[in-house]
């Protein structure tokens, strides 16, 4: 029951985030558009890795790193699943 609560806030925060980076980029209204995903990455490739952080607990230790109360290697953990929703999300892979 927390883990639905638990992503859609790390959605609604990497999404408020995103909207404050980019500044008045090109697009319209300021939207600069989806951002190419590195080589080899596709949006399934990067859900699937999502979801199996997500089976790990990855949401934990997320959640632990925010409040900084994680270990290194949580972290770690944190640091990984955070850049691999951004990539998600800045390629509109959830659109």
């Amino acid at each position: 029951m927390i883990r639905p609560l638990s992503i859609a806030l790390a959605l609604t925060g990497t999404l408020l985030l995103a909207g404050c980076e980019s500044g008045g980029g090109g697009g319209i209204g300021g939207d600069p558009g989806a951002k190419a995903l590195p080589a080899g990455q596709s949006c399934q490739s990067i859900r699937g890795e999502l979801n199996r952080m997500d089976s790990q607990g990855a949401q934990s230790k997320v959640e632990r790193a925010t409040h900084g109360k994680a270990s290194a290697a949580d972290k770690a953990v944190a640091d990984q699943y955070n850049n691999l929703l951004n990539q998600y999300l800045g390629a509109r892979c959830h659109v």
